[in-house]
C-alpha cells in the first residue's frame, strides 16, 4: 500500500554524490501528514512547511535537499493520495506546487529558483504569510 515510506523512498536519492540529510524525512514525513489529514489543521500544516523550509534555508541547503523537496511534492509518488486533490485554500496548494516546481534549482541554479520565487527563503516568506 502506498504512503510515506514510498514516498520517501522515491525521492532520498543521492544527488551527484551527495546524499539527502537525515534530518529532512520527520520534516517531509510531518508536511505528509498535515496535508493528508481529514479533517485539515491549517496551523498545523502552515508550521510543519515553515520548519521545513528553515532546514532548507539554513544548514540543509544541499543540492539533494532541495531536489528531495521538489520531486516530494511535483510528484507525489509512492502518496497514498495526491495532496494537490485534498481541497487546500488557495495560499496552501500553491505554496506546495511552487515548492515542486523550481527548488531544485537552489544550489546549482540559484537565479532561475529565484526567478521563479521558489528559493527557500522565498517560499518561506510566503508560508509565513499564510
Amino acid at each position: 500500500m502506498p504512503g510515506f515510506n514510498e514516498a520517501w523512498a522515491a525521492v532520498a536519492v543521492p544527488r551527484d554524490g551527495e546524499q539527502v540529510s537525515s534530518g529532512l524525512r520527520p520534516l517531509l514525513q510531518a508536511a505528509y501528514v498535515q496535508s493528508l489529514s481529514q479533517p485539515l489543521n491549517l496551523s498545523e500544516l502552515e508550521n510543519g512547511l515553515e520548519d521545513l523550509l528553515t532546514l532548507l534555508v539554513g544548514d540543509g541547503r544541499t543540492n539533494a535537499n532541495c531536489w528531495a523537496v521538489d520531486l516530494f511534492f511535483a510528484l507525489s509518488h509512492g502518496w497514498e493520495r495526491d495532496w494537490a486533490e485534498q481541497g487546500l485554500p488557495d495560499d496552501f496548494h500553491d505554496g506546495l506546487a511552487m515548492m515542486g516546481e523550481a527548488l531544485h534549482d537552489t544550489v546549482q541554479n540559484p537565479d532561475i529558483a529565484g526567478n521563479f520565487d521558489c528559493l527557500p527563503e522565498q517560499l518561506l516568506e510566503r508560508v509565513r504569510r499564510l
